[in-house]
This record gives C-alpha cells, structure tokens and sequence, in this order.
C-alpha cells in the first residue's frame, strides 16, 4: 500500500539530503550549476512520486536513486569536462594562446559549504574528494563506472547496496569499481591520497602568497612554488608549467593583475581566494576570478583561477565591488 504524506510536510523531509546530494552531483557532473539543477530535478522528482514511495528502501537510498538517474541523463556523451591540462600540451608565456572554451568543457569550483556536511571525519574524506584534480579524474570515467567509484569509496556503500540502488548485479559492481580505480590510479588523483589538514605551517605559507601577490611581488611568489607548478585559468585553454613560466606570465600578460585584492573563501576542500582587480573607474576593485590553490610539501604545485565571475561570486555571496579596508588581510 503506498505511503500517504500530507504534501506540507514532503519538502521539509527532503530538504536535510540537500547538501549531501550537491556533493554527489557535482562530483558526478564536475560543475556546481549543474549539479543545483540535477538536487532540484531530483527534490521536484521525489516530492511528485513521493505517494508512491512505498519503504521498501530507506528515503536517502530513494533519494540517491533519482539523484543518478538525473545525472546520467544529464552527463554529455560527446564532451567531459576537464581541465587544461587535460586538453593539451603547456603554453609559452611569452606567446599564449589565449583563445576560450565554452563553460561547459571546464570543470568549475564548488563552495565547501554546500557540498559538504555530516561529522568531523566525514568532512575530513569530502575535502579530499572534492578536490579538482579528484573530480576532474572523475569526469574521465564512464558515467556509471563514476557512480560505483563515488558510491562504494566517496560514500562507503556496500556492494549490494549499489548493485540495488544502479539496478545491477554485485559481480558487475565490482568490475566497475575495479576498471575505475585503475583509471583513478593513472590520473594520480586516486581517493586515497590525503588533504593535508590546514597547520601553522601551511598558514604561514597562505599568508606569503597573499602578501606576495598583493604586493604583486614576483620573486616572493615564485619562492613559494614547486620548480614544476601549474597555472591555468579557465575558461583560456591556456596552461603553463614551471617556475620559469610562471615568472615570464606575470612579468608580461598576467601583470594586469598587479594591484589586485584577494578575499579568502572555501572551494574544493582547498585554499581558495576571490580576486579582485583595480576597477577601470578608479573606484575600488571589481571580481576576477575564483583562485584555488593545491598545496603539497609546504609549496603550492597548482593555482587555478576561474574567471566566470558573473556566476561564481554570486556563488559564493561575494560583493561586486570591493573598496578600500577590504581584503584576505584587513
């Protein structure tokens, strides 16, 4: 007999999975849009067929049912996203190709508090696998194979469990989970590898980067990298690598970005800051760009900046404008 529920009361039962099924969408989709519209699809989905829900599963396994069917629907066969580096060789700073891709080929960031949620330890994992490099290898997976990974290593479901939820056989599941982890493996972005948690020493290096490139101070950012770190900058296909690179961009280029403001904000599981560049009317500073940062043996390897600012700062809740006393040190 199907379960009737005052319609009142369906939304607010279903409202509580919201911040854990975002974390399972975006790692799906690798866009923090896409997966808004894949919970509100699956949040309209459930309290449609919510009469028809009959127990036989847990409401959370429901929920996570429809979450996948939305996101298999929703995955483009012809183009995962990536990240620059996933789509070529690095660039000259010297003469970049500065040509963009459209939003839709780029893994994009994701604020920690709307993916992010249950206990310390629980957080402590979602950190590691929302990470960009973790959710750009993701998106090299086929969409099925990439709901056995999340599910059986990001959410620690049993094998039944995720058999039953994708409609499929344990022994299936299971070849999945393997053919995924050798494709994690490859990437070098498997889930095993840890996010080292946030220490003095780490803040000590946080705080050089914002003073060294707030004072757009060359020689100081380039002691804080590793001889082989990355910058990219979506939606520029553009990438380049090494320290000597790094320098030559913001010597020529990227040193439109001197004078600019950084705001410290959460993505990814990592450190992150809302860049401001001088406005052109003189008055104050206007968004450029969501820069998140991979940090590894007390040096910073990756700095990624997403320059889609007209929906990442809303995103975020960020200002569109900043004025003086305003900043990641004031």
């Amino acid at each position: 007999m199907a379960v009737t529920v005052d319609r009142g009361d369906v939304a607010e039962r279903l409202e509580p999975f919201r911040r854990e099924l975002t974390g399972y969408c975006y790692r799906m989709l690798g866009s923090a849009f896409e997966a808004e519209d894949a919970v509100q699809e699956t949040m309209v989905r459930a309290w449609s067929k919510f009469d028809g829900f009959e127990g036989r599963s847990g409401l959370r396994t429901w929920l996570y049912r429809i979450a996948t069917n939305v996101c298999l629907d929703m995955v483009p066969a012809a183009q995962r996203r990536a990240r620059p580096m996933d789509l070529g060789a690095p660039g000259s700073a010297v003469a970049p190709d500065l040509g963009q891709l459209e939003e839709r080929i780029w893994v994009g960031p994701v604020p920690d508090g709307r993916v992010l949620a249950g206990d310390p330890a629980e957080v402590a994992v979602g950190r590691e696998t929302i990470r960009l490099a973790f959710v750009a290898a993701l998106q090299k997976l086929p969409a099925r194979q990439r709901a056995v990974l999340i599910l059986r290593e990001v959410l620690a479901w049993s094998a039944a469990e995720t058999a039953e939820l994708l409609g499929t056989s344990v022994a299936s599941v299971n070849s999945a989970l393997q053919r995924a982890r050798a494709t994690m493996a490859e990437s070098g972005a498997d889930a095993g590898e840890p996010v080292k948690p946030m220490d003095g020493e780490q803040r000590e290096l946080l705080a050089k980067y914002v003073q060294a490139f707030e004072a757009f101070d060359i020689d100081g950012l380039a002691a804080l990298l590793h001889q082989d770190a990355v910058l990219n900058m979506p939606p520029f296909r553009l990438w380049l690598a090494g320290v000597a690179e790094l320098r030559a961009w913001w010597s020529g280029v990227g040193s439109g970005c001197r004078g600019s403001r950084l705001v410290p904000v959460e993505a990814n599981g990592m450190p992150a800051y809302a860049q401001y560049r001088p406005a052109e009317d003189g008055d104050g500073w206007t968004p450029w760009g969501i820069t998140v940062l991979e940090v590894s043996d007390g040096r910073i390897g990756t700095i990624t900046n997403h320059m889609d600012t007209e929906r990442l700062f809303p995103l975020w809740g960020l200002p569109d404008r900043l004025r003086e006393g305003t900043g990641a040190g004031r």
